[in-house]
């Protein structure tokens, strides 16, 4: 079922919710959390369309900002709110409310939205595009307990990650860090079979993609070893190497779906790492409110402490060694997949900048373990 309102206001689409409701025979609200999306008209299509699929895993009140452009001066001047209320089949497992804002009201987007909001159930903010600089500052962000951005809908996704990793709130997360769940996972888990030093890694993919250097601060930051990133023809992530003292330890995706994983003295063994759509990464971010320390921890290691020198060998990122260890599956924590935002491609890097930690770890430290977290 869908109503259209032009020129309303908050009550009258919360009185609409409650006729739409009854009309399909569902007056109860069993939604156990309010999703806000805010986006563009381009794209308000296929965030709504990956909300929708998440909402199966996750019923939910789906509020879309529209920010719409007015022409003239005297349109900027004045406010206009029109909405499209969808419930039933319409709108998922939940019910879905499409805002656009005109004028003065584009300012005060979340004045639109407070009142709309769920009483008692959590509420998180997806940005599909044109997240700011400090999703917890945004009037928006502010209403929230998560905030998710996406670098990679962004024009310089790496420099992004500087930029969130300075402006960096308990809650906030991003769509690239999350595509590399199953990459992390599969890691943590070959380094809990290999009894030996990990020396150095190498993370290759394609340019201007974030997840391949948040994969590569992570790697850094709980392994202190030194990390290289380097470039490929892609698509996304392409392939990790693990130097230790036992032998080359090798994730290689030449494909979108089908990797190989290599460690030494075993067989090579295919793995599945398909690239997932962002339905399913909205969905794996939904299942946690808390903050995600991992993933503050990687992007807080810094970009510009990876680096491309000759031939894409890159900078020290890091200092000392780790060893095989438990990593009791830590490594997945906080977000998911090797796609690309909305439909897009998977984990992309962009040129980072050579850099050296300068620190040596004091001591071995458990690789898997390290990697899980711990």
């Amino acid at each position: 079922m869908k109503i259209d309102l032009t020129e309303t206001t908050a009550s009258k689409i919360n009185k609409a919710l409650v006729q739409g409701r009854r009309a399909i025979g569902t007056p109860a609200v069993g939604m156990v959390l309010t999703l806000v999306i805010v986006t563009d008209e381009e794209n308000a299509y296929d965030a709504l369309k990956a909300a929708n699929e998440a909402s199966r895993e996750h019923p939910s009140r789906t509020l879309v900002v529209i920010k719409r452009v007015s022409r003239s001066p005297r349109d900027r001047a004045k406010a206009r709110l029109d909405a499209e209320v969808r419930v039933g089949t319409e709108a998922g497992t939940g019910e879905t409310v499409v805002l656009r804002l005109y004028g003065e009201a584009i300012d005060h987007a979340q004045s639109v939205v407070l009142p709309l909001l769920l009483p008692d159930a959590p509420v998180v903010v997806w940005w599909a595009v044109n997240a700011p600089l400090d999703p917890a500052k945004d009037p928006l962000g502010a209403l929230a307990q998560r905030r998710v951005t996406d670098a990679y809908a962004s024009e310089r996704p790496v420099q992004e990650l500087s930029a969130r990793a300075e402006t960096y709130t308990p809650g906030d997360t991003d769509l690239s860090w999350t595509r590399i769940t199953p990459w992390r996972s599969m890691l943590a888990a070959a380094l809990d079979q290999a009894p030996c030093t990990v020396t150095s890694a190498a993370v290759e993919g394609e340019e201007f993609n974030p997840s391949c250097e948040l994969l590569a601060m992570w790697l850094a930051s709980r392994l202190d070893v030194p990390v290289s990133r380097k470039v490929s023809a892609g698509p996304g992530l392409t392939a990790v190497r693990l130097e230790s003292s036992g032998g080359p330890i090798v994730l290689d995706r030449p494909e979108a779906s089908l990797a190989t994983l290599s460690m030494p003295g075993q067989p090579d063994r295919s793995v599945a790492l398909k690239r997932r759509e962002t339905s399913e990464l909205l969905a794996e971010e939904l299942r946690r409110l808390d903050p995600d320390d991992i993933y503050a921890a990687a992007l807080k290691f810094g970009v510009d402490r990876l680096g491309d020198g000759p031939n894409g060998q890159a900078a020290e990122a890091g200092g000392g060694e780790a060893t095989g260890g438990t990593s009791e599956g830590g490594a997945s924590e906080g977000g998911a997949s090797p796609d690309g935002p909305a439909g897009s491609s998977d984990d992309t890097p962009a040129k980072a900048q050579s850099a050296s930690s300068g620190k040596k770890a004091p001591a071995k430290k458990s690789a898997g373990t390290k990697a899980a977290g711990k």
